[in-house]
């Protein structure tokens, strides 16, 4: 669904300042039609191999038992009947999932176009309130702000905001694809390059806090993944992960028509099934919250582009349509604070 909507929300996150952002500062609104085309590539190799799909269990809880949601880019979703995680079943397999990636026309896009023209606003907008997050984190749990991982930080935006603040004494990163790699790398980040899950058993350089941000919902199986990553953190580290919310405004009411709904995003986890997951691998939960800054924002852009009807619903009409400029960033922060935007973010400490 394309958003190019110019309107900005503006809430008070839990980093401190007001901080506005529109979705047009981050996904270049200058490559949608190229980006589209692209995707299209992508979903037809995708589509040639569905028969190889296999079917999985709930990838928070388990549960084998589970019900329609819908179809997207042929692409089938269900949610657990236990924990509402709504996921991608039948899913391709880790090796679709491998050879999807590394063929991605979208994600080439992304890499060359994309994130560069919007690499400073993230940094800014999106980044630097993260930090602040995490060192607030550090504070408030008593972990010493030592060594800090990332996993799979792409073109290292994060990672080099971590080192160039003197937050931590130490900034690293896993990064499988070589390009991403020696981005970290002119950042002067120390890089394992590498899959997560091939970091040897004898590792012995663990973080004080790993973070790990929009990746999870990629995974096959985030158990394994978490597994996996728990090896690379200290024994009452942090780790800090963020995903879209499963149960987020956005994706509750587009279905879907939402965003966060695509042939990548595989695990859509909400907060009490991501408290779940993380307990089952070993985790204390400290905060699960959901900051999110722009699902009013891409609901409107939905219903102005005709592709929800809130016609027989005059309250969303009234606040994403006739008076968003006066109710659309209070409600989006009514949103955020009770659990209910776009975007989660979870905080645990290893046992």
């Amino acid at each position: 669904m394309p958003v190019t909507s110019n309107a900005t929300i503006d809430t008070v996150g839990v980093a401190g300042p007001s901080t506005t952002l529109s979705v047009a500062e981050i996904r270049a609104p200058q490559f949608l039609a190229l980006q589209r085309e692209a995707q299209a590539r992508d979903h037809a190799r995708l589509h040639r191999r569905l028969g190889d799909f296999v079917a999985v269990p709930c990838p928070a809880c388990g549960q084998t038992v589970a019900r329609r949601a819908f179809e997207k880019y042929r692409c089938q979703f269900v949610r657990c009947r236990d924990c509402d995680t709504l996921y991608m079943s039948p899913r391709p397999t880790p090796a679709l999932m491998d050879d999807y990636y590394s063929h991605s026309e979208n994600y080439r896009l992304w890499a060359e176009h994309i994130f560069p023209t919007s690499e400073a606003r993230r940094r800014d907008k999106i980044c630097r309130p993260l930090l602040d997050t995490i060192a607030r984190a550090c504070a408030d749990h008593q972990v010493a702000p030592g060594h800090l991982m990332e996993l799979g930080p792409g073109f290292g935006t994060f990672a080099a905001l971590a080192l160039e603040s003197g937050a931590f004494q130490r900034v690293s990163a896993v990064e499988r694809t070589p390009s991403m790699a020696q981005a970290c790398r002119q950042h002067g980040i120390t890089v394992h390059e590498m899959a997560a899950e091939d970091v040897p058993a004898d590792f012995d350089d663990p973080a004080d806090v790993l973070v790990c941000f929009e990746v999870i919902e990629h995974v096959f199986d985030p158990v394994s993944f978490l597994g996996t990553a728990s090896r690379l953190l200290r024994r009452g580290g942090l780790l800090v992960l963020t995903c879209p919310n499963g149960n987020g405004f956005d994706t509750q009411v587009l279905g879907a028509e939402s965003v966060a709904v695509d042939t990548e995003h595989v695990n859509l986890f909400n907060p009490a099934s991501m408290a779940r997951l993380l307990d089952r691998v070993g985790y204390e939960i400290l905060e699960i919250s959901t900051p999110g800054r722009l699902d009013a924002e891409l609901v409107r852009e939905a219903i102005l582009a005709g592709h929800c009807d809130v016609a027989s619903q005059p309250f969303l009409r009234q606040v994403l349509i006739d008076e968003f400029e006066r109710l659309g960033a209070p409600f989006q922060q009514f949103l955020a604070t009770q659990g209910l935007s776009g975007n989660l973010r979870a905080i645990a400490r290893k046992r």
